[in-house]
């Protein structure tokens, strides 16, 4: 199946679920603030909020209590408006996906009028508080990010290109960089080595949940790589990047701003995430369970590294923080981010929903 009858036939899915909206699920009459909430993806949010929290935290600037929380609403509701945009558009792909099929919009408990304002809205409120709160950097970065997963993934990458994940997961490896520039105003090369590991990370995560969901994805039309390729080329893929992972994932350590307990972990979770993507490929087509073990190490992988960063960050800030003067308000306020962040590893290591 090529690019070109995926396009066609997303074409026909689309007239088809215009249709059916009218006549199966009538414009939305009454909604409910836990279907606004679905909207904005509040795992994948999560996820976001995670990671800037760990670009707050190595960054040489340290923010107050209340500016670093306007900083984390703000990217949190710009992650939202994001999830909010990107079902709106989707809801011809959503409708005839058996995961996404229960989404507000499929469900007509939502109209994709009102997902459309809500994304607008909430986006431009994130952007505009994170200027006013922190930088003008970090809100350009946040308003190039909804941009970038709305326009480039979502209406275009997603639908058209087997790259579609390489290029868009982009966009969910900025939140680092965001939370860098809202402490310090510019980009430097320690927000810039946390990307390129979320970045490197984003295919062999997907292309091992895509693995088990085939059907699903070429009953919409989205050409994921597994779709358009094969089993065999994608598990390829997925060794050549967890790789490529594994080594990006040192260089905090070889940068210099991360110790030697976070190279140490580094270097035995990588070596677990690289065994399961070598047995991933050398399993056979109608073995399941390899490709789900490996998406789900992949969000343990993923967590375990950035809160390795954000311990050993937050220990050094709040050792700075309580020597400076009036800084004992901070600094109780940084601990109760960290501590919160570990508190809910079992809502991150949840987020087994392959948000694309």
């Amino acid at each position: 199946m090529n690019v070109k009858s995926i396009a066609g036939q997303l074409g026909e899915k689309r007239t088809r679920f215009a249709l059916s909206s009218v006549s199966v699920h009538p414009p939305a009459d009454h909604w409910s603030v836990s279907y606004f909430v679905a909207l904005t993806k509040p795992r994948v949010m999560m996820l976001a909020v995670f990671t800037a929290l760990v670009g707050l935290s190595i960054a040489p600037v340290r923010l107050d209590s209340l500016t670093t929380l306007a900083a984390v609403l703000a990217i949190a509701a710009g992650a939202g408006a994001a999830g909010a945009l990107n079902m709106w558009y989707d809801a011809d792909i959503d409708a005839v996906m058996t995961r996404t099929a229960m989404r507000p919009i499929p469900r007509g408990k939502i109209s994709q009028l009102e997902a459309l304002v809500f994304g607008v809205v909430l986006g431009g409120f994130a952007v505009a508080v994170l200027a006013l709160a922190t930088t003008l950097t970090a809100a350009a970065l946040l308003a190039c990010t909804i941009l970038f997963y709305v326009l480039v993934y979502t209406a275009w990458l997603k639908r058209t290109t087997r790259q579609n994940i390489v290029i868009g997961g982009a966009a969910g490896a900025l939140p680092p960089v965001i939370g860098w520039a809202a402490a310090t105003g510019d980009v430097a090369l320690e927000p810039l080595a946390l990307f390129l590991i979320i970045f490197l990370w984003t295919p062999p995560h997907f292309w091992a949940l895509a693995l088990n969901r085939t059907d699903d994805y070429a009953r919409a039309g989205v050409p994921m790589l597994p779709v358009v390729a094969g089993r065999a080329a994608t598990t390829r893929q997925i060794v050549i990047y967890s790789g490529l992972l594994v080594l990006a994932s040192e260089l905090p350590w070889l940068l210099g701003f991360a110790g030697t307990a976070y190279g140490a972990i580094a270097a035995i979770c990588g070596s677990f995430f690289l065994l399961l993507a070598v047995q991933l490929n050398r399993s056979i087509g109608a073995d399941r369970r390899t490709a789900h073990r490996l998406f789900v190490f992949s969000i343990f992988y993923l967590f375990v590294l950035f809160s390795a960063l954000l311990v050993d960050h937050g220990r050094g800030s709040l050792s700075l923080m309580r020597s400076s003067r009036g800084g004992c308000a901070a600094a109780a306020v940084h601990a109760e981010l960290v501590q919160g962040a570990v508190r809910d590893a079992p809502c991150f290591l949840n987020l087994s929903t392959g948000e694309v």
